[in-house]
């Protein structure tokens, strides 16, 4: 298939590219190289690309809508992966308008465009933070998801809703991916376990919020991928059993379908830290700290509708997703 990628610089997106490409598909990657973390690793994870015959990489901004639809007319993607969004919880405090542009405005751009150009699938982004103030655990795609605690989630929210309206309106094929806390190789340097890798082996203390009582669904990329993929290609149906008298919030009548994807075995923060410093062989020196604005306690993804419609199953465990993590650190980095 012809699949375009948003994001294609990212965590995820980088990997996605190198397994599409690996079973023979076409990637169009779109990115717009921003500097919200290390844009000399978002290079190096697009070198791994950039060469392949199959691969088309492309400098843009999903806000530019006119740009965004040249690229649509001209290269006429099959299936969509929208992974292209402004991430982090605690930065939408600081930086709200970057979501919104980003988030909502870009998002928008994404269906609008596939909408037009007759693409057969989009499968995009959403996020575990979407469960917000939701304590009922493990968190299914059937709850009520009403009540964000940050910017960042809402704008995910937001995205389901905007997504089912296009599936509603002008039956475009969308399959939301709820995300639980991605780690291993080639990462995001603003997410827990690189900041918390880069700070031991320099000898500086970490910051453990929620005094190190958070319970996380750790996800290593190679099960996300896998993930992605195999929704990618199963094109969402309606559901006929669908009814607005008892709406289930996962389905509809319209070929609309939200997933989690984690690895439905959430892990102590403390018991995560003990791992990496067995991998890093050194000691972490803490500085506790409580919860944070806009974070959540724990996590805890139910993924019983991806594991019965597409076979997934997450196969790495933390152990050995942390050791891998580790072992690409020190290379890419000389230490």
């Amino acid at each position: 298939m012809k699949v375009l990628v948003t994001g294609s610089a990212g965590f995820i997106g980088s990997a996605l590219s190198l397994r599409l490409l690996e079973r023979g598909d076409t990637v169009i990657g779109i990115d717009n190289l921003n500097d919200y973390y290390d844009v000399s690793l978002k290079q190096a994870r697009l070198a791994r690309t950039v060469e392949h015959p199959r691969y088309l990489d492309l400098r843009v901004d999903i806000e530019d809508t006119e740009r965004l639809h040249a690229v649509f007319a001209e290269h006429r993607p099959e299936r969509v992966v929208n992974l292209a969004a402004q991430a982090g919880v605690r930065y939408s405090i600081e930086n709200p308008m970057a979501y919104v542009r980003t988030n909502l405005v870009g998002f928008a751009n994404i269906l609008e465009a596939c909408r037009h150009h007759g693409v057969g699938n989009l499968v995009y982004a959403s996020s575990s933070s979407v469960y917000g103030a939701n304590t009922e655990m493990p968190f299914s795609v059937h709850h009520n998801v009403d009540h964000p605690v940050s910017l960042y989630a809402a704008s995910k929210k937001a995205n389901e809703l905007m997504a089912h309206t296009y599936s509603h309106l002008y039956r475009l094929p969308t399959t939301g991916l709820r995300f639980f806390t991605v780690y291993g190789p080639w990462g995001r340097p603003d997410m827990a376990l690189f900041k918390f890798t880069r700070a031991i082996l320099a000898g500086e203390p970490i910051e453990v919020f929620n005094y190190g009582k958070h319970r996380r669904d750790f996800t290593y990329i190679d099960d996300i991928v896998e993930g992605i993929i195999r929704v990618l290609d199963q094109v969402p149906a309606g559901n006929p059993h669908w009814s607005g008298a008892a709406p289930d919030a996962a389905t509809s009548l319209a070929p609309y379908k939200l997933y989690n994807i984690g690895n439905n075995n959430p892990v102590e923060l403390m018991e995560y830290i003990g791992v990496l410093e067995q991998c890093l062989g050194k000691k972490a020196e803490m500085t506790l700290l409580p919860l944070q604005p806009g974070d959540v306690p724990d996590t805890f993804a139910d993924v019983s509708d991806l594991t019965r419609d597409t076979g997934y199953r997450p196969a790495t465990p933390v152990a050995e997703g942390v050791a891998r993590f580790v072992a690409w650190y020190r290379d890419f980095y000389r230490v």
